[in-house]
């Protein structure tokens, strides 16, 4: 069977490596033997013992208390049907995933090899000992109604079939928020949901929750309306049945306010949305294509609010913006059910955070200078880092005041704090970079393109929608390794410097008359230009490109002479400096100077910091930053230490605005705790840092290349500071995917440089 590239990659994706998305990992240490007898036998008994006097110890105990069950039966999965519960799998790792990485709950995905309700109902009653709660997932209506319900009924522990629930509680946040902008209230619209499986019907019970009345609510399947002619209809679909004439979606969208749509594309028409009401609300959810597009229901009404469940467009109704959050707060008091008051309460969490003023991180990532409340945003971004602080709260209170909290909650500022530590940062961060990147993507020149791995980043930033790739290098060779490799680049441009006779000469005499007093002649400078490190800067320098990478394959200073012969330094910029990435569990970590200067002076490491610091707020992080040394505020003696102390007195006097103290030990820097005990007078205390000025490229280089073989974080750079234009040069054999990332870091820069 012939299958894509991009097929072939999704299947690579998931059986490289490890096979599958998931693993376990111990949380508490298990080298030693002692380690191993508190881990397993004999000192596992006393928490066993523990446990069987008071279950609910088990929650102190135990991991039960963060693990939540992602089961299916795999008879409605995603847009593919019935296809069983092994091939049902990758979709509940999948979820697994999400639930780590939005609010770190930990997740076993169960797939249930029967399609019995009350074999199904069974199973999972039986599961309840080992979970705190359970996401059912991908069961096909009817049968996932009965299964909820009785579940909730019969269990003690949080349970929610997100397949109903989430894209509910999402639209409805949508919806508050759409109808205060139109002025209407929600007790005077009348609306259609196209589409009556488990979906549409939850939206549809938590729209007439909200207020919508039951008799403008029309409804529809692939027969038409369920109006009260209808003799087909199951007890779930009698339930919305209206006494309306219409029987088409044509007929029944004449003067509606809202159109809900949870069925398939291209079902709603121009013309329908031109017969709807004054300032007509359109959520078109089918996935991947909504009923109409975006660009057709703009085109059609310049009064429409539109949403879809796509990430390309406004609006995006997206269910991670509530399960993970919901579970969180219901898992953190220990509810026994999630109910309709916590449902709501997520409801009202998600509309109001869109009205709040958007972080400068979010509209950085969207490439937006404002995002507010209005027509374009109904509802926060998918990464809105304050959605686990909101949401969950709100969730949490929702489950103490209807009394079905077991834990309740008495800090909630010390709460909030805790969700926002939580969180796996490192993804985060770079999630939010390539968001920014896809936003504006820039037209990025690679050197090596002769190169496989460099194929396949260019291939990935190319549909990804983050860069314009320009490869450089022999067309012949480039052409076949792209045919070997299955590699689709589509019209991206290629060129050889050695078939640009007419460029390499333009270029040679520019070169020339940039370095004629610094010991080159035409001909040499012609020559360089044979040299793709020298041919594509030149193509930056002149416009032809927004970002130039090279380096996996050739000695770091040889090309980066290049650059700092064509591109040269930003205006009032005397040194170039390096700075590399350190990602973490607790966030991303900034190192600078780690591959250029030797050994810089006071005020070069003035310049340093403040290039760094600037660089590290253009990638949405507020820097807080410690200059190292092997002292602690002058407790010891020697030139290095005083050399930083005094760029560190330079910085506080001259840049106020920048949060920096030094010199301190990188121990000190990192533990807040043993700062504060013994140093109160720092103004790093009571705050996280997260960059590091070393005091000489010794000491940077050698940090970096420790955390990078110690394999606890993954780095990404060397992200050059200082240039005029973005050039970037990669570590000798870095990966495909160490290649996107400092891709999207080389567009970033040439945003900001734009």
């Amino acid at each position: 069977m012939s299958i894509s590239k991009l097929q072939q990659d999704a299947l690579d994706y998931h059986s490289q490596g490890k096979p599958g998305k998931i693993e376990v990992i111990p949380t508490k240490p298990t080298q030693t033997k002692r380690d191993l007898s508190l881990a397993y036998s004999p000192g596992v008994a006393e928490p066993c013992l523990r446990i069987a006097e008071n279950v609910e110890d088990v929650y102190k105990y135990t991991a039960k208390g963060n693990l939540v069950a992602v089961i299916s039966n795999g008879t409605a999965v995603l847009g593919l049907g019935d296809i069983g519960p092994e091939a049902s799998k990758p979709v509940m790792e999948g979820k697994g995933v999400l639930f780590k990485i939005f609010a770190d709950i930990d997740v076993f995905d169960i797939e249930l090899n029967t399609k019995d309700i009350e074999g199904f109902i069974a199973c999972v009653k039986a599961l309840e000992p080992t979970f705190g709660g359970i996401n059912l997932e991908d069961i096909k209506a009817p049968e996932c109604f009965e299964i909820e319900t009785r579940l909730k009924a019969e269990l003690n522990i949080p349970i929610m079939h997100d397949d109903q629930h989430g894209t509910a509680i999402i639209s409805a946040a949508a919806l508050l928020n759409a109808l205060e902008l139109v002025n209407k209230p929600i007790d005077s619209i009348k609306m259609v949901v196209n589409g009556a499986g488990a979906s549409a019907m939850s939206c549809s019970n938590l729209f007439l929750a909200l207020g919508v009345k039951k008799e403008n609510l029309i409804m529809l399947d692939s027969k038409g309306t369920l109006n009260n002619r209808r003799t087909d209809l199951d007890k779930y679909k009698e339930f919305f049945v209206n006494n309306t004439l219409t029987e088409t979606l044509e007929e029944a969208m004449k003067n509606v306010d809202v159109f809900v749509g949870l069925s398939k594309a291209n079902i709603l028409s121009q013309d329908m949305v031109r017969s709807m009401a004054k300032d007509p609300i359109v959520f078109a959810m089918a996935n991947p294509d909504p009923e109409i597009t975006y660009e057709l229901a703009i085109a059609t009404r310049e009064d429409i609010i539109m949403a879809t469940g796509r990430s390309d467009y406004p609006n995006q109704v997206n269910n991670v913006l509530g399960f993970p959050f919901i579970f969180r707060g219901a898992l953190d008091v220990r509810a026994t059910t999630i109910n309709e008051e916590m449902k709501l309460a997520a409801v009202r969490a998600i509309a109001n955070l869109a009205k709040e003023t958007v972080p400068d991180s979010v509209m950085k990532a969207y490439n937006e200078h404002s995002v507010e409340f209005g027509r374009t945003y109904i509802i926060p971004k998918p990464i809105d880092p304050r959605l686990i602080e909101t949401v969950s709260p709100a969730v949490a209170k929702a489950a103490m005041d209807s009394g079905v909290a077991k834990k309740p909650i008495l800090d909630w500022e010390k709460y909030k704090l805790e969700l926002r530590n939580r969180l796996g940062l490192d993804n985060r961060f770079i999630r939010r970079m390539m968001t920014t990147a896809r936003n504006s993507p820039k037209r990025v020149v690679f050197a090596e393109a002769d190169n496989l791995k460099i194929l396949k980043a260019a291939q990935i930033a190319k549909e990804e929608g983050i860069a314009i790739p320009i490869l450089l290098g022999n067309v012949e060779k480039i052409q076949a390794l792209l045919t070997e490799n299955s590699i689709d680049l589509g019209d991206v441009k290629i060129i050889d410097p050695l078939m640009e006779d007419a460029k390499r000469e333009d270029y040679g005499n520019k070169f020339f008359t940039k370095r004629q007093r610094k010991g080159i002649n035409v001909y040499e400078a012609t020559k360089l230009m044979r040299d793709r490190n020298y041919y594509g800067c030149m193509m930056v320098n002149e416009g032809e490109g927004d970002a130039f990478i090279s380096g996996l394959t050739k000695n770091y200073p040889k090309s980066l002479k290049p650059a700092l012969q064509i591109v040269g330094k930003e205006e009032g910029i005397t040194k170039i400096a390096g700075m590399y990435i350190i990602m973490t569990k607790k966030g991303p970590y900034f190192f600078a100077d780690t591959t250029v200067n030797i050994d810089p002076t006071a005020e070069e490491l003035v310049d340093i910091a403040k290039m760094t610091h600037a660089e590290v707020k253009k990638m949405g992080i507020n820097p807080v930053i410690a200059m190292l040394s092997y002292s602690n505020f002058g407790s010891a003696q020697g030139e290095l230490p005083e050399k930083v102390a005094k760029a560190v007195k330079i910085l506080q006097t001259k840049n106020p605005e920048i949060t920096v103290d030094g010199d301190i030990q990188a121990n000190f820097a990192m533990n807040n705790e043993m700062l504060s005990e013994n140093f109160p007078f720092s103004t790093l205390v009571n705050k996280e840092v997260n960059t590091f000025i070393f005091p000489n490229l010794a000491a940077g280089n050698i940090a970096y290349k420790f955390a990078q073989s110690f394999g606890a974080a993954e780095s990404m750079g060397p992200v050059l500071l200082g240039f005029n234009k973005s050039v970037h040069f990669l570590q000798l054999g870095s990966s495909v995917r160490e290649i996107v990332n400092m891709v999207a870091v080389a567009v970033l820069d040439a945003q900001g440089k734009k």
